[in-house]
C-alpha cells in the first residue's frame, strides 16, 4: 500500500471555463498551502471481526446496529469513499472489503446510479459516443450528497437505476437502508468538497492505464452492448483526458492509495483492520444482558395497554398455553383472542363527534373515525395470522408485510422483504406480531415504518403475548408507539423464550416443527 504522491497534477493550460469551475469543486483547492493530511495506516491488533458471534447473542437487541437503546442513532455510519479511474477495479475492491469486514449492515453505493438525466440533444450525442460521461458535470452531485447524508444518518433512501444501454434513468427506483458501514465508489468520488466532508476514509484505487482500458473494453462490449471502435473512440476522446484532468489529481486527497487494485490483498487487509478499529471506537455493540438488567425493576410503561383479564380471556389463555392443546383448538382460541385484541386496539384510534339521523327522523350524537386510513402491517410469518381478524372489523383496510430474518452467522436481524401500501405516511398503522420476547423484530419493523415517514404516534404494536423485556425495549426506544397486548409475562430465559410463555406460535399455528434453539421472536426472525 503506497502513500499518495506529493506532486499535484496541474490542470491543462487550455482547459475551458467549465473545466476550471469543475476543478474548483476539489477540496482542498489545488495549490492549497495547507499541510498534507497525514496518511492513515492501521496500527490495530489482529482481532475477530466486529459484531460476529457464533452464539445467539444479539448485540443490538433487535435494533439495526446504528441505533442505540433509545431507538435513536448512536453514531453516524462509517463512510468509505472509493475513487479511481474507470475500470480500475473499484467495485471489486469494495466487494473484497465487504467480504473481509464480515460485518452486517454494509451498503455499497455506486456513483454510476447518479448520472444526470440527459436532454434529447445529449441523448443523441451519447448514442454516437460524443457525450462526456467522465466529466464532473455528468453527475448529479446534489442528489448524491443528499442521499449519502440520509444514509449516514441511518435513514432509508431512494436510489435511481441507470440504464447504460439507453443512457437514461429507469422509472423504477430502489430503496436502500442505513448501515454500520457505507462504501461509496465512483470515478468522481472525491470531486466535490461537500461530498468529501461526508467521507470518513478515502481510498484511491490506482491501476495501470493499459489494464483499465482492457477492462473497459471487456465490460462495455459484453455488458453494455458497445462496439470496439466506439469504446476506443470514447476512451481516447473523453475517458483518458478526464482521468488526467479530474480524477488523478484527487489521488492526493486520499488517505490510502491501493496500487494494483484488487490484486493488492495486503492493502485490503490493512484497510479492513482499520475499519474494524474505527467501528470498535464508535462502540456500535450493544449488550442484550445490559438491556435486560436495565429494565428489570422498572414499572411497565404508560404506552402499554393490556386487555382486561376477564375469566373469558384467562380461559382462552389457559387453552392456548397448554402444551396438550390440539392444533385445531389452538387456532380457534387464538383467533378469538386476536379479534378481542383488534377490537380493543381500535378504541385508541382518534374519533370525533358527529350527528346522524335515525330512520325515525331523530338525531343521534355519535362518533366517527377522524383519521384518513387504517393500514395493517404484519411481521411475517406469525403476524399474518392476525390479518383476518383485522379485515373482519376494519372495512377496506390496507395490508402490508415485513419479513425479517436472523443472519445465522451474526445473530443480527435483517430485512429480507418489504411490501407497504403507497402513502402509508398518512395512515394509522396497526403493526402485528403474535409474540414479542426481546422486541427484536418489533423494533426493527417500527424503524422501517419510521423510515417510510409514518409518525411514531400513529403506530400501534399489537401482540397476543409479550415479555416485560420486550415491552420495555420497544417503549424505551419508541416512547410514542402504542403497545397493545392480551398478556405480559415476567421473564425471558437465556434462549430469549418467554416464561411461562405460549411456545413457538408460528409452529403451533401452522403445524411446523420448531428448531431446537428457537426464541419467541423466532416467528418473525425466521420462516
Amino acid at each position: 500500500m503506497a502513500a499518495a504522491p506529493a506532486a499535484e497534477a496541474a490542470p491543462a493550460a487550455d482547459a475551458s471555463n467549465s473545466s476550471a469551475e469543475s476543478l474548483d469543486r476539489l477540496y482542498p483547492a489545488v495549490g492549497s498551502s495547507k499541510p498534507p493530511r497525514k496518511r492513515t495506516t492501521s496500527q490495530c491488533k489482529s482481532e475477530p471481526p466486529l459484531l460476529r458471534t457464533s452464539k445467539r447473542t444479539i448485540y443490538t437487541a433487535g435494533r439495526p446496529p446504528w441505533y442505540n437503546e433509545h431507538g435513536t442513532q448512536s453514531k453516524e455510519a462509517f463512510v468509505i469513499g472509493l475513487g479511481g479511474g474507470s475500470a480500475s477495479g473499484k467495485t471489486t475492491v469494495a466487494t473484497m472489503i465487504i467480504e473481509a469486514l464480515d460485518v452486517p449492515w454494509v451498503v455499497l453505493l455506486s456513483m454510476d446510479s447518479f448520472y444526470k438525466v440527459l436532454t434529447k440533444q445529449q441523448q443523441e450525442q451519447a448514442a454516437s459516443n460524443d457525450f462526456n460521461f467522465d466529466h464532473p458535470d455528468a453527475f448529479d452531485f446534489d442528489l448524491i450528497i443528499a442521499t449519502l447524508k440520509k444514509l449516514k444518518q441511518g435513514k432509508s433512501v431512494k436510489i435511481p437505476i441507470y440504464d447504460f444501454t439507453t443512457h437514461s434513468r429507469k422509472k423504477e427506483w430502489k430503496t436502500l437502508y442505513g448501515a454500520n458501514v457505507i462504501i461509496f465508489e465512483g470515478i468522481m468520488a472525491f470531486a466535490d468538497k461537500e461530498l468529501l466532508k461526508l467521507l470518513d476514509l478515502k481510498i484511491f484505487v490506482d491501476t495501470d492505464s493499459d489494464i483499465r482500458l482492457v477492462r473497459r473494453l471487456r465490460r462495455d462490449i459484453s455488458e453494455r452492448g458497445r462496439d470496439i471502435e466506439g469504446v476506443i473512440k470514447q476512451y481516447n476522446k473523453f475517458v483518458k483526458p478526464a482521468f488526467d484532468q479530474y480524477i488523478q489529481p484527487t489521488m492526493r486527497l486520499a488517505d490510502i492509495v491501493v496500487p494494483r487494485g484488487s490484486g493488492n490483498t495486503v492493502a485490503i487487509d490493512l484497510i479492513v483492520q482499520h475499519v474494524h478499529s474505527q467501528l470498535e471506537e464508535r462502540k456500535l455493540r450493544w449488550d442484550m444482558a445490559a438491556l435486560a438488567s436495565a429494565h428489570q425493576y422498572h414499572p411497565l410503561p404508560q404506552t402499554l395497554s393490556v386487555l382486561k383479564s376477564t375469566p373469558q380471556v384467562r380461559g382462552m389463555h389457559t387453552i392456548i398455553r397448554n402444551k396438550e392443546t390440539s392444533r385445531d383448538e389452538f387456532i380457534f382460541y387464538s383467533k378469538r383472542l386476536m379479534r378481542l385484541l383488534i377490537e380493543h386496539a381500535l378504541s385508541f384510534l382518534p374519533f370525533q363527534s358527529c350527528t346522524v339521523q335515525t330512520p325515525q327522523g331523530q338525531d343521534y350524537e355519535g362518533r366517527t373515525y377522524s383519521g384518513k386510513q387504517i393500514t395493517g402491517v404484519s411481521i411475517l410469518r406469525a403476524g399474518e395470522t392476525m390479518e383476518p381478524a383485522l379485515r373482519a372489523v376494519c372495512k377496506d383496510v390496507r395490508i402490508g408485510t415485513i419479513l425479517i430474518q436472523t443472519n445465522c452467522n451474526t445473530g443480527e436481524p435483517e430485512l429480507h422483504y418489504l411490501r407497504l401500501p403507497k402513502d402509508i405516511s398518512e395512515d394509522h398503522v396497526i403493526l402485528m406480531d403474535c409474540t414479542v420476547s426481546t422486541g427484536a423484530a418489533a423494533m426493527m419493523a417500527v424503524r422501517v415504518l419510521l423510515d417510510h415517514d409514518v409518525p411514531e404516534d400513529k403506530i400501534f404494536l399489537l401482540s397476543l403475548l409479550m415479555a416485560e423485556m420486550g415491552v420495555h425495549s420497544v417503549a424505551y426506544a419508541f416512547p410514542r408507539v402504542k403497545i397493545i397486548t392480551t398478556a405480559v409475562d415476567k421473564k425471558v430465559n437465556d434462549l430469549f423464550r418467554i416464561i411461562p410463555g405460549i411456545g413457538n406460535f408460528g409452529d403451533r399455528y401452522f403445524g411446523t416443527d420448531a428448531p431446537p434453539d428457537w426464541s419467541d421472536d423466532e416467528d418473525a426472525l425466521s420462516t
